[in-house]
């Protein structure tokens, strides 16, 4: 049930800007604010959620763009939030000057580290834990030793009240030279840093070129090159064994990252396909 005001918007006074997997972005006419609105069909509740939790993390005094208030155009819900001029994401700026994958990439690990090891407000933040334990125990379609071994696993997973991004990848965090911000903070929560590290991994490591072209604008080549570049600052260390050593124990976080995230987009209905329930058994080591 709905209980946050919506402002209907008129489309004709913004432009598309930018398509993500479950949202279409526009600019204002005006170049103040973006509105971001979900496909029709989610649910108000959706963009409520995501809308509060950015209001949490901007209050916070993290740096992210300002949430200005909930929209509609009459047949999806979603938000606006302030415009960054002249921003570019790390991921655009290394896709036209490769020159800064490197820097980029240790900056990146260094924020990353910084967000990891602060304090989340945990009476206003959901704990990642037991957003995946709730999605698991949902999913109505999902094979009971699965289930079962996935709730073995999470139980083993120490309780920790640190932020998480919820999105965490190089792609989601912008500069406009002068201000660097983290967006896409609508899964923001608090828990282990495995569950920001296990998707940023698995997506640097395995993605497909077209994917790659499409979300980050790199190619596979170049998000191997990052993740190895992030993982020797992130955790401080210099090989490509002790990388492959740190790899091994984020393998079970997406197995359980992914329960999570199949569950939402298909709201806990439904039967995960052969290949991601191959892909969870595996990385749970059934």
């Amino acid at each position: 049930m709905r209980y946050m005001k919506y402002e209907q918007i008129n489309l004709e006074d913004y432009f598309q800007t930018g398509e993500g997997g479950t949202a279409l972005s526009y600019n204002h006419k005006e170049g103040k604010t973006l509105a971001k609105l979900f496909t029709p069909g989610m649910a108000a509740e959706t963009a409520e959620r995501e809308f509060l939790v950015n209001k949490t993390v901007y209050e916070m005094g993290l740096p992210t763009p300002k949430p200005v208030r909930l929209v509609t155009d009459g047949t999806r819900y979603g938000a606006e939030y302030e415009l960054i001029l002249n921003k570019r994401s790390f991921t655009r700026i290394i896709s036209e000057e490769p020159e800064q994958l490197e820097p980029l990439s240790v900056r990146f690990a260094q924020l990353a580290k910084q967000l990891h090891n602060t304090p989340a407000d945990t009476t206003r933040l959901p704990a990642m834990k037991d957003l995946v334990h709730a999605q698991i125990v949902r999913y109505e379609g999902l094979p009971e030793d699965v289930r079962e071994k996935a709730l073995q696993y999470l139980g083993s997973i120490p309780d920790t009240t640190t932020c998480l991004h919820g999105d965490l990848h190089i792609g989601n965090i912008i500069t406009d030279g002068n201000r660097t911000l983290w967006i896409d903070v609508g899964d923001f929560a608090y828990g282990a840093p495995e569950w920001d590290l296990c998707m940023l991994f698995y997506a640097a490591k395995f993605m497909n070129e077209q994917r790659a072209d499409n979300i980050f604008h790199l190619t596979p080549d170049v998000l191997k090159k990052h993740w190895a570049l992030f993982a020797k600052a992130y955790y401080g260390i210099t090989t490509d064994a002790e990388i492959k050593e740190k790899e091994q124990a984020l393998y079970p976080y997406f197995a359980l990252k992914l329960l999570f995230v199949i569950g939402k987009l298909h709201n806990g209905l439904g039967v995960p396909s052969d290949a991601i329930i191959a892909l969870v058994r595996r990385n749970l080591g059934m």
